[in-house]
């Protein structure tokens, strides 16, 4: 325990110096809404292991397969076998403490909140408010997004490879590095959400209105797509589907995982859904009338949040401002709808759903984000009209009075 507390005062020195290179080069960066947020996790962080001292929890099998692996490299694969592989040199080489690898496997998830922070700010206008307070910065305390990203295990790891993976997406051509290191961490956790990003990449490029060269646009669609095609074989080997069937063996493999999560006491009978209620269910329950306990509760409010929230999507203007809008929203549009599709064939237990879901949601936030940030500009540019008119106006009244009346002289 000392050894894990020791760590959070190590790493977060390394933090403040990270976010003070991170200043220099993104001024909109705020470290000290970055510093509470890392004290924020933190907390999470501790929270998710007292919650695993008394709960069956993955991070134990992580770090007794870590500890007790006899060949490190034969771990190097997808999925569960990566977050082994990222354990072992610390576990077996420098001694770490199960709480010293909660503690770094949790501050690698407060790193993919600097970076989704830092991919907000620099795709908004205008600092959005709700109350008073920065939206941005709202949405990156919201709770269960933190208990599920401050552990040993998947959820820290490819939140973190997401943010940096879409952080560097914002400007490719500068951040090869960034998307590099967070498409390996992706891909390597979660084969499937990385094909989904990159997908998603390569439409929005060809499709977006951003100023730049159609070749360069190209380039950048067909390297999304390239990347997804060149990864497909090991997709469907990953996910266990048949080449020559894809379709009938993602329905039979869908179907099958989502009976024996139906064992579960939060279990929901996903099958039996129609679509829009599926949907439903994955982005917005446990509500407060199908809690299935404390947790349950304490996740329905910020349910609620996401639904309040999910219904600006339909005021005036939206389809208006889709057409419009930039790569990165429409990137984010197409991943969040692509992966929320295929997860509500997957899932039939809300526990699971829960933990899940905290990968995109950011996604469908920035959506949201971005239209508001839209709409305000919007208001903006006609209010400044507006102004300029009456001002141009009244120059014009100013300058028939300083004229004077005009004489008019008729013949006699």
């Amino acid at each position: 325990m000392i050894g894990g507390l020791l760590l959070i005062g190590v790493l977060y020195a390394l933090s403040q110096s990270i976010l003070l290179r991170l200043k220099q080069t993104y001024r909109r960066l705020s470290i000290r809404t970055m510093t509470n947020l890392y004290w924020y996790h933190m907390l999470f962080a501790l929270i998710y292991y007292t919650y695993a001292v008394f709960r069956n929890s993955d991070s134990h099998a992580y770090f007794n397969d870590a500890s007790t692996a006899e060949s490190w490299w034969k771990l190097f694969s997808h999925g569960t076998h990566f977050i082994e592989w990222l354990a072992v040199p610390f576990v077996q080489y420098l001694h770490f403490s199960y709480e010293m690898m909660m503690v770094l496997f949790a501050w690698s998830g407060y790193m993919g909140f600097v970076f989704f922070y830092l991919f907000f700010k620099e795709n908004l206008r205008l600092n959005i408010k709700f109350k008073g307070y920065d939206v941005v910065n709202l949405l990156m305390f919201l709770p269960n997004m933190h208990f599920w990203t401050a552990s040993l295990g998947k959820g820290s790891m490819i939140f973190c490879g997401i943010g940096l993976l879409v952080f560097g997406l914002s400007f490719p051509a500068k951040r090869k590095f960034y998307i590099a290191l967070g498409g390996l961490l992706t891909y390597f956790v979660r084969p499937h959400i990385f094909f989904a990003i990159m997908i998603g990449m390569g439409m929005s490029f060809m499709i977006g209105k951003e100023k730049m060269p159609l070749y360069q646009k190209l380039l950048i669609a067909i390297a999304g797509i390239g990347i997804s095609v060149f990864i497909y074989d090991e997709l469907l080997v990953f996910l266990r589907l048949d080449e020559d069937n894809v379709l009938e063996s993602f329905m039979n493999n869908t179907a099958f995982i989502g009976g024996q999560l139906q064992h579960a006491g939060s279990a929901v009978d996903m099958q039996s859904y129609s679509l829009p209620v599926k949907l439903f269910t994955f982005w917005f329950r446990p509500l407060f009338f199908d809690a299935p306990n404390l947790l349950g509760i304490f996740v329905s409010l910020e349910n609620l949040f996401y639904l309040v929230y999910f219904t600006k999507l339909f005021q005036k203007g939206f389809w208006k401002f889709m057409k419009q809008a930039s790569a990165m929203v429409k990137m984010s549009a197409v991943v969040f709808l692509s992966i929320s599709f295929s997860m509500t064939f997957i899932m039939s237990n809300l526990g699971i759903i829960i933990r899940q879901k905290s990968m995109i949601m950011y996604f469908m936030f920035f959506v949201i984000v971005a239209f508001l940030d839209w709409k305000q500009t919007q208001a903006l540019k006609k209010r400044a009209r507006w102004v300029y008119r009456k001002q141009a106006r009244e120059a014009l009244m100013a300058q028939k009075r300083k004229a004077g009346p005009s004489n008019t002289y008729y013949a006699t």
